[in-house]
């Protein structure tokens, strides 16, 4: 028996975003969760007084001033900036690659002297016209020193395999800034929620009917019935059980520690360890991201894995196989008028927040 007017399967920033406006326009939604909270991946956990990213560090950045109004009507955002740092060989570096990197790596003090070491450093790898892999690539924008010590590694442990392996086109091109600035995205609006991420997902979601622990597939022929469209924002060759084969991910693993006799490990949000023997690519220490003067703190160390069903599913692998994969996908996907298909694992796509909010009102405006 129908009803709702749309059943969403997944409470994630897209499917809360598209939830909310449909209310709001007087749609009757029913949102469905497999997990035992709302908010996917941006959920966020209370330890000790310190909201927790438990599936890895998410940072609010846009330049989108619509988007930036939209999220600030439900909740504040504070001035967090991400400005990480990586770790190789004992050292830190700034990120991005700024001038403050170059002085670390090379003891420049003037972009001119900079913008001369790199193409020093860049020299080597002018005979390389048609890079043939990543490495390849790497190598002819940055040289030797960067890519060594900075991309190399991080890569590798990131996409499972060789930099070599890899296609060039993963990296199209690498931002140089010649100005001592570690300000990461460079984006007009930055922050995080005050109070973590569920205050924004329970605002988007409130009045709303949500079921957690609930999945989709477990009763699929009931779900489809109850409403008169379903926004699917889960795996899209899972919804068609796989029918011309899976698509490729990359997945993480978490290791949460609660330092309960320290109060400040390692001084900022985000280290990223680029060595490829240190098998963590990165530690995020939560209460950075609010300023926190907590007694104790909280680490996480994440781990890229290997994607297997089951798993969560972060990166999708987007070579020229999966991309064709997945356009026959979404060509299935176009003759269903009654299912929508948004979110990053719908569309199989790495997005940012701000584009998960503009496509979700994007999606809802075509609706009305």
């Amino acid at each position: 028996m129908i009803a709702y007017d749309y059943l969403i399967v997944g409470s994630g920033l897209f499917g809360a975003v598209f939830a909310h406006e449909a209310h709001r326009h007087g749609k009757r939604c029913l949102v469905i969760e497999k997990r035992g909270h709302t908010g996917g991946n941006i959920y966020c956990q209370e330890v000790a007084d310190i909201q927790v990213h438990l599936y890895g560090a998410h940072i609010f950045h846009t330049n989108n001033r619509e988007v930036w109004d939209y999220v600030n009507r439900f909740v504040s955002f504070n001035r967090y900036t991400n400005s990480p740092l990586a770790y190789h060989h004992g050292k830190l570096y700034n990120l991005p690659f700024n001038m403050n990197t170059f002085y670390q790596l090379w003891g420049v003090h003037t972009p001119s002297q900079a913008q001369a070491k790199l193409e020093e450093q860049r020299g080597a790898y002018r005979h390389i016209e048609h890079p043939a892999n990543l490495e390849e690539q790497a190598l002819k924008l940055c040289g030797d020193d960067i890519y060594q010590r900075l991309i190399k590694g991080y890569t590798e442990k990131q996409w499972g395999r060789p930099a070599t392996e890899l296609p060039a086109f993963i990296i199209r091109r690498l931002p140089f800034r010649f100005t001592f600035d570690n300000n990461y995205f460079n984006a007009l609006y930055q922050g995080i929620p005050a109070g973590g991420y569920n205050r924004l997902i329970d605002a988007l979601l409130e009045g709303i009917e949500v079921r957690t622990d609930t999945d989709y597939f477990d009763d699929r022929a009931h779900w489809d019935t109850v409403a008169h469209k379903v926004l699917f924002t889960g795996c899209l060759d899972q919804y068609f059980h796989y029918e011309h084969g899976a698509l490729d991910y990359r997945s993480l693993r978490f290791e949460h520690r609660h330092l309960t006799d320290t109060d400040n490990f390692q001084g900022n949000a985000v280290v990223n360890y680029t060595e490829r023997e240190v098998p963590y690519t990165r530690i995020v220490e939560h209460k950075h991201f609010e300023f926190g003067t907590q007694p104790s703190t909280v680490i996480t160390y994440e781990y890229p894995d290997n994607y297997s069903r089951g798993k969560e599913a972060y990166y999708p692998v987007n070579d020229e196989a999966n991309n064709r994969l997945c356009a026959r996908y979404k060509e299935m996907a176009a003759q269903l008028p009654d299912v929508l298909f948004g979110g990053r694992l719908a569309q199989y796509a790495y997005t940012d927040m701000d584009d998960a909010v503009a496509s979700a009102l994007k999606l809802w405006r075509s609706q009305t």
